[in-house]
């Protein structure tokens, strides 16, 4: 099948995971300049009153010049931890899976992290593993300009306007707005648990991102 070029994400949208579910392997970016504003450093849930951004305060490069994002520290001056984590049990404490995956998430929320790479690695292995999904992956030793593999690296752009349609799936706050759409996969897991697989594997990925994504099976 498929090998696929992504970003190490906090948390990764639901586009993202489909994306990873339907491949055989994935390669992440770890030689690229840290830009601000992306999925690197922040996710979205669905809390009683719409979508709920959570992101993680970095430490600013003092000399001006950009820097890698494998060398992004994560600023803990600020208990973001612990607003995220209240953040996710105000918002699926009802849902039907929460507690299920509980004790499994909770840890990156109360044990020290300085790196922003490493953690979000970590945070890839956990959600492959509670969703089922086994496959291989590796990390870039340079940075891929033109890669011959299918480069889904744009997926980390969290102002890009996506046309992913996602199938409507239960939310646990769906009495209060309307469907809320791609936010990060720890939404699926919570509402759909271990049907979030299955869910993810047929999901109709768009063709147009960076050269042809096209859901071949």
């Amino acid at each position: 099948m498929k090998t696929i070029l992504l970003h190490p994400s906090y948390f990764p949208s639901i586009e993202q995971m489909s994306a990873v579910a339907q491949a055989e392997k994935v390669v992440f970016e770890v030689e690229d300049n840290y830009q601000k504003q992306t999925y690197r450093n922040r996710t979205f849930i669905a809390h009683s009153n719409g979508r709920l951004l959570l992101n993680i305060p970095i430490k600013h490069n003092k000399t001006g010049k950009r820097q890698k994002t494998k060398n992004v520290v994560i600023e803990n001056d600020f208990p973001w931890q612990e607003h995220h984590w209240r953040s996710l049990q105000s918002a699926y404490r009802t849902s039907p899976f929460f507690e299920y995956y509980e004790d499994d998430l909770e840890g990156f929320f109360t044990k020290p992290v300085e790196s922003l790479m490493e953690h979000n690695l970590k945070i890839f292995d956990l959600i492959c593993e509670l969703l089922g999904k086994e496959l291989k992956v590796s990390k870039t030793t340079s940075y891929e300009k033109n890669p011959e593999i299918t480069d889904l690296r744009i997926l980390v752009d969290a102002k890009r306007k996506s046309n992913f349609e996602v199938e409507v799936y239960t939310q646990v706050h769906e009495a209060n707005h309307p469907f809320l759409a791609n936010l990060s996969v720890l939404d699926l897991l919570f509402n759909e648990g271990p049907n979030a697989l299955s869910y993810l594997e047929r999901a109709p990925l768009p063709s147009r991102v960076l050269g042809g994504f096209t859901n071949q099976r």
